[in-house]
């Protein structure tokens, strides 16, 4: 009886750590996809080389993923105890550090409030100035998702203008209608809409647009997350289990 738990106790973490070693997979070939060839990606990541670190961390956490469970099938078939002692142990890492980012993101959800990114966004915008961080990763929000400032283009009255531009034109161009919603895109009519009319700018805010756009994802990222913390747990029991069984 106990050979038959022993040898279920080996399957049952070899599945688990083989849909780590899966999920690791899928993290890294997507990493190293948007690096490669950010195809779709080109206006908010590419444009400024600082926005890829998402990716990198991404890639990382694939490649150390793909890592753990190939470690943690090899220990596990091979009833290796110092393979599955490491495999333990790296994975309690792993899910500390998982609980302890999931902990403060729920603690400092409040820093995601509509009303702290319009107070940055007046703060810290510069209008066409590439050369910020800030402002072109906003331009570029802006025109892929044709939304303008957070709530609206009233947004964009309290920043500061450019040198020689006249009072009325507080709306930038990232907010002007374009025939092709991209940086290469053609201006609907530009003047007009640098000029306060409406019907050529894009009037509705961008933290409603990918709110919505978003939403979907949310929860899935979030099921996706319980779920990757559930297995990690079991697979934790499991190896532990089976550290004390093997002789």
């Amino acid at each position: 009886m106990e050979g038959d738990c022993l040898s279920c106790m080996k399957y049952l973490m070899f599945l688990f750590n083989f849909f780590i070693f899966l999920g690791g997979a899928c993290l890294l070939g997507v990493g190293i996809w948007v690096i490669v060839d950010p195809t779709g990606f080109r206006e908010i990541v590419a444009a400024n080389p600082l926005l890829f670190t998402g990716a990198y961390i991404m890639l990382a956490m694939g490649a150390m993923l793909f890592l753990l469970g190939f470690l943690g099938c090899c220990g596990a078939i091979r009833e290796n105890k110092c393979l599955l002692l490491f495999f333990f142990m790296f994975i309690l890492l792993i899910f500390l550090a998982e609980l302890s980012a999931a902990i403060l993101a729920f603690i400092f959800r409040e820093n995601l409030t509509r009303e702290f990114f319009t107070k940055e966004l007046k703060k810290h915008y510069l209008r066409n100035n590439d050369t910020d961080v800030f402002s072109s990763t906003w331009n570029s929000v802006m025109i892929t998702f044709a939304c303008c400032g957070v709530n609206g283009p009233e947004d964009f009255e309290a920043v500061p203008l450019l040198p020689y531009s006249s009072p009325e034109r507080s709306t930038p161009e990232a907010c002007c209608l374009r025939e092709l919603q991209s940086r290469e895109g053609v201006f609907v009519d530009r003047e007009a809409c640098l000029s306060g009319v409406e019907r050529f700018q894009n009037r509705q805010g961008c933290y409603t647009v990918i709110l919505n756009s978003f939403e979907t994802y949310v929860y899935l990222a979030g099921a996706l997350a319980i779920g990757v913390l559930a297995i990690e747990l079991f697979a934790m029991i499991f190896a532990m289990c089976l550290f004390r069984g093997i002789q």
